[in-house]
């Protein structure tokens, strides 16, 4: 049976089909991290925190499928991305996993004990879980942006060649950061959208509106860095979009600059720089004039244009290799099989928009701001 879509479009669709899964990661989990990284600054008081966790108590178990969908697609769709990047970012994953794992303890056992030290302990764990995450998860883009230390041997068996902390450099970092910001005005937009006016509805809006500020410096800080410290890799010759699998068929090398030359080539992918600058730009505005729903539209904005802009800007780059660029990984040279693409394409089409409706139904639930007297009558709040 031969697919009734060509190997190139099939290719193309699960590119894009795994920027929609990490945006979707960003715009529902993304708020979660950005809230629990909020929590010991918006919410003083025992009351207040409680006002803060049940936010997003209700969807953030959720919200974690988009999470699992993405290592999922990656998996499924590009395996040799997912075999250097999840072998090569080992310790980091480590690192993340292990701070995720404190969200579901904190919400579950926080409130098991009354002692004020012992419920501080689980928010700072809280804390820990929407922080970290955040910021490694920064750290790994930048990383992907300047290369990975990881070459292909002639079997295509992966060696990489870094450390831990050889992913922790200037540029990465600043993209942590950005990565952090992003997520604190995600999580600061949510929060001021979701529970009732006052204290914490104040503070929330004043946090976002820095984190909002933040973000355009270090989004515009990152752009400039790319076009002057030299990063950027590019394909010689004219690559085989329906060609097989095999890195060592294709010729690609290092070029100073080349990021932004998609954005020359093809002037409509300016619209994702622009959303990265306009969204926290509506959202301030929003915050500023105590418009929650203006707010969270613009720093969802953002969140898509900064994550769109990286896919867009390297494509058809996945994860490049910065020892040995004839290794890189690219859309035409690191998906699964034509067969499988499109199976999976027809899974996908099947049981997305189911997650999509239940997701949609869920909020639509949910819907509603948590008030201090909910926090204090309600026997199902944490």
């Amino acid at each position: 049976m031969v697919p009734p879509i060509d190997y190139e479009t099939l290719r193309v669709i699960w590119w894009l089909l795994m920027g929609v899964l990490l945006i979707g990661f960003a715009l529902t989990d993304g708020f979660d991290l950005g809230v629990a990284a909020l929590l010991p600054f918006v919410a003083k008081s025992d009351e207040e925190r409680r006002m803060v966790i049940n936010a997003v108590g209700a969807t953030w178990e959720g919200n974690q499928v988009w999470f699992i969908l993405g290592g999922g697609a990656i998996f499924a769709a590009w395996p040799f991305v997912y075999a250097v990047s999840f072998s090569g970012f080992y310790l980091a994953m480590f690192l993340v996993l292990a701070a995720l794992i404190l969200r579901p303890v904190g919400f579950k056992y926080r409130s098991k004990r009354p002692e004020p030290k012992w419920r501080a302990r689980w928010d700072w764990a809280l804390f820990v879980g929407g922080l970290v995450p955040a910021l490694v998860f920064g750290v790994a883009v930048g990383n992907v942006l300047t290369g990975v230390p990881f070459r292909l041997d002639s079997d295509l068996r992966a060696f990489y060649e870094g450390t831990l902390l050889g992913l922790f450099h200037p540029f990465s970092l600043l993209a942590g950061l950005l990565s952090v910001a992003m997520l604190v005005l995600h999580g600061a937009a949510w929060l001021a959208l979701k529970v009732e006016h006052g204290t914490v509805h104040d503070r929330a809006q004043r946090f976002g509106q820095v984190a909002a500020l933040v973000a355009i410096a270090l989004f515009a800080l990152g752009g400039v860095m790319m076009a002057t410290m030299g990063y950027g890799f590019r394909v010689e010759g004219v690559p085989d979009p329906a060609g097989p699998s095999n890195p060592h068929l294709m010729t690609m090398v290092a070029a100073p600059g080349a990021w932004l030359a998609n954005f020359a080539t093809h002037p409509w992918m300016l619209t994702a720089p622009l959303l990265g600058f306009t969204g926290p730009l509506v959202a301030l505005a929003g915050m500023r004039a105590r418009r929650e729903v203006l707010a969270f539209g613009g720093s969802s904005a953002a969140a898509a244009g900064i994550i769109g802009t990286v896919g867009l800007s390297m494509f058809p780059f996945i994860l490049p290799s910065s020892i040995d660029p004839a290794s890189s990984l690219t859309v035409w040279n690191a998906s699964s099989s034509h067969m499988t693409l499109f199976i999976m394409l027809l899974v996908t089409c099947v049981f997305l928009p189911i997650v999509l409706a239940y997701t949609a139904w869920a909020y639509k639930v949910m819907f509603g701001r948590v008030t201090l007297h909910e926090v204090r009558t309600n026997p199902d709040f944490y």
